[in-house]
This record gives structure tokens, C-alpha cells and sequence, in this order.
């Protein structure tokens, strides 16, 4: 949780931490509502100010609550991506699976350019560079505007899109490991998905095949 310290009480919401676990310090990802609660006091904030940080992350998006497998597939949209962010900096992801799908859904191609660049600093970097090599894959798509990639992640995976266009094959429960985070519909689609495919849902009590990051908030 973060958040400020407003009368008559604090504003917090939830938030998932974007930073690399061997980080010292947090970084976070959120679009700015002009009305929110929090974001239209957040977004003003100037070096110095003072946020509210809560001492122990919560959360089910754990790569723990997942079963051995060899692929694992990250499917977001929009600010869902900020806990891949994350993932995708952890050397230990592409030590325990052979490929990693990062796919980033948005309204319009602008939208993308966080995911984009967190891919990029990856590919990139001195030392994950060299561990996601030929591992780490990336497929952006939008919805609202002409785009090379178009249209909603559930419909991509349904229809075998996603693969085809990445030259992979097919979704295999067998080897296939899901994380998911972002709006509402497209997280019921993708359970609902996935369960009919035999996926079963992860916690930290019984992992599974797939793990939804279940927090949603009003920003």
C-alpha cells in the first residue's frame, strides 16, 4: 500500500512495487486521474515530500504460487504491467523457465511506452541481458488505434493469434505457466479461459498454473 497522509484520514491504495527485488529503492507505475482520491494529489508531489509506504507487501502474483514449468507468459494491460516490471528484473525467472512471454495490452500505442522500455532496459542490461538472450519475448498490442498488434488479449490467445504471431506454439498445459494483472474483464475472460483449458489457479497454499493479482483500486 501507499498513499498520503490527508485529513480527516490517510488516502492508501494498492499498488504493485515495479522495482527489481535487489533494488534500493521503490519504484511504482500509475496513470494519473485527474479526480482520483489518490493520484490527483499523488502526481503533484515534488522530491522531498513525504509518502505513506506500508512495511509488508501483500499480494498473490508470485512466482512461487506457480508449478514447475518451462514457459512462463505475463499477460497485462495497462498499469497491470508494473509488478512484471519487476518479474522481468529478477534473474531467477529466466534461471527456472526457458521462455518468457511478456504481453502488454493497452488502449493506444502510447500506452505501451513503459512496458516497452522496461523490455528494452532488460534486453540491454549488463548482467539480465545476458540471461534473457533468446529467452525474454515481447508482444505488444492496442485496441483503439491501427497497430501492427491489435486487439484484446483474451481474443489472441483464444484464437491462437498470439502464438502464430510470435512463431511459438500453441498454449500447453503441460509446460505453460500464466500470470496475470490488470482490468477486471480481462482478467475474468482469461480465468475463465484458462480454467476451461484445464488450468488450475494458484495460491500460496496450493500452486497452480496460473496466479492473478486480484487488487484493483479506484486511483
Amino acid at each position: 500500500m501507499i498513499g498520503l497522509e490527508t485529513e480527516p484520514r490517510p488516502i492508501l491504495r494498492a499498488y504493485s512495487m515495479a522495482s527489481a527485488v535487489y533494488d534500493d529503492w521503490l519504484e511504482f507505475f500509475s496513470i494519473k486521474v485527474p479526480d482520483g482520491p489518490l493520484t490527483s494529489k499523488l502526481q503533484h508531489i515534488v522530491v522531498g515530500d513525504e509518502i505513506l509506504v506500508g512495511a509488508k507487501p501483500t499480494g498473490t502474483l508470485l512466482a512461487s504460487n506457480l508449478q514447475p514449468g518451462s514457459r512462463l507468459f505475463l499477460l497485462a494491460t495497462g498499469t497491470g504491467f508494473a509488478p512484471f516490471a519487476s518479474i522481468l528484473r529478477d534473474p531467477e525467472i529466466y534461471e527456472r523457465f526457458d521462455t518468457v512471454v511478456a504481453v502488454e495490452g493497452c488502449r493506444q500505442a502510447a500506452e505501451l511506452a513503459y512496458a516497452t522500455s522496461v523490455i528494452e532496459d532488460v534486453r540491454s542490461h549488463e548482467f539480465l541481458g545476458e540471461l534473457a538472450a533468446g529467452k525474454l519475448l515481447y508482444y505488444a498490442t492496442v485496441t483503439r488505434e491501427p497497430y501492427y498488434h491489435q486487439g484484446r488479449i483474451p481474443d489472441l490467445i483464444d484464437s491462437g493469434k498470439l502464438c502464430d504471431d510470435l512463431s511459438i506454439a500453441p498454449f500447453n498445459l503441460a509446460t505453460d505457466r500464466v500470470m496475470l494483472c490488470g482490468n477486471p474483464q480481462m482478467l475474468a475472460d482469461l480465468r475463465k479461459l484458462f480454467a476451461g483449458r484445464g488450468y488450475a489457479e494458484g495460491s500460496s497454499g496450493k500452486p497452480g498454473d496460473f496466479v492473478i493479482e486480484k487488487a484493483f483500486a479506484e486511483r
